[in-house]
């Protein structure tokens, strides 16, 4: 589903940002050309009812790829019965993905680069768009050749 007019007109509820209260740390080194570099971020929030606000989520996923020197190609969301959201943002460079869990005020966010892309920009920008109280990043990097 496209999040341009119907969800804008769902909700009036406009993200808000805030300083990470804890720090996303990750070693900070380029992929080479022949890697890609997998981020798995895991955020507990104090404001959980961003979690469950898909217009805000796609907000806060676009301000991090912004951040991070992505180009958005495409989107697509659901949002579940208990409110929870799993949206997805197609990057030229790969993909920046969010599953909710606002029962447990956490949100599991995966990010795929390949090519030029400050992952650890769009790392932090996530923590900050979602009230971040704890984080959690796991850094791969991936192989793009089988040697």
């Amino acid at each position: 589903m496209s999040l341009d007019a119907p969800l804008a007109a769902a909700s009036a509820t406009a993200p808000v940002t805030a300083p990470v209260t804890a720090p996303v740390t990750a070693p900070v080194t380029a992929p080479s050309g022949d890697e890609m570099c997998s981020y798995a971020l895991d955020v507990w929030t104090d404001h959980p009812t961003v979690l469950a606000d898909a217009v805000a989520m796609v907000a806060v996923l676009r301000e991090a790829a912004a951040a991070g020197g992505a180009v958005v190609l495409g989107e697509a969301a659901h949002v579940f019965p208990n409110g929870a959201v799993t949206m997805s943002l197609v990057l030229s460079q790969s993909h920046l993905a969010v599953h909710t869990w606002p029962e447990h005020d956490l949100a599991n966010v995966d990010l795929l680069t390949c090519g030029v892309l400050e992952g650890e920009a769009i790392v932090a920008a996530v923590a900050r768009g979602l009230h971040a109280r704890r984080t959690r990043v796991t850094r791969t990097m991936r192989p793009v050749t089988a040697e």
